[in-house]
């Protein structure tokens, strides 16, 4: 699946983003900026609690493309273009070379949020690569993911969910054998 550094991107960062729910990790203005400084948002920003608020809430509706089918994903993103009133352009700022935006650098960062998720999710529908978004193959884990690898293996989230498991099946071999 060929997927543009700047849809990957924003397609990692709307993981993150679903992945903030548990455990909430967007309390507060801070630890948006940091967020927002993680995840290279450009465009305008108002640092106040009702851009925390469209932000958090955001985050369950993003989650749905992780449990939707193919058709309920077309749907829900179809749904966020419009209401983002999404334009594609091509720009070019800081460290990027040309890429697509489809807001205007003044609206919301909510709405800038929602329309990039989106517009990077065409490319997953379009290269039939919906199997890629995984939720975390831990028992104890309910992150979600973008696997990005070549064979379409990946099983964990990065947060040490593998290496937790292996060693739990290790113990459990050992114990079993003797």
């Amino acid at each position: 699946m060929e997927i543009t550094h700047d849809a990957r991107l924003s397609l990692q960062a709307a993981a993150a983003l679903v992945n903030s729910r548990d455990p909430d990790t967007l309390t507060s203005t801070a630890e948006l900026d940091a967020f927002c400084i993680r995840w290279q948002w450009s465009g305008s920003r108002t640092h106040d609690a009702a851009e925390l608020a469209a932000v958090r809430a955001l985050r369950d509706r993003l989650a749905v493309f992780w449990d939707a089918d193919e058709a309920g994903v077309v749907a829900l993103l179809n749904t966020l273009l419009r209401e983002g009133r999404a334009l594609p352009q091509l720009v070019r700022h800081d460290a990027f070379d040309w890429h697509i935006h489809a807001t205007e650098d003044s609206a919301p960062l909510a709405v800038r949020m929602t329309v990039e998720c989106a517009m990077s999710m065409i490319d997953v529908v379009r290269a039939d690569g919906l199997d890629r978004l995984r939720r975390c193959a831990a028992s104890d884990c309910d992150q979600v993911f973008v696997d990005f690898s070549r064979n379409r293996s990946r099983l964990f989230c990065d947060a040490g969910c593998g290496n937790r498991t292996n060693v739990a099946a290790y113990r459990a071999r050992r114990r079993a054998a003797g």
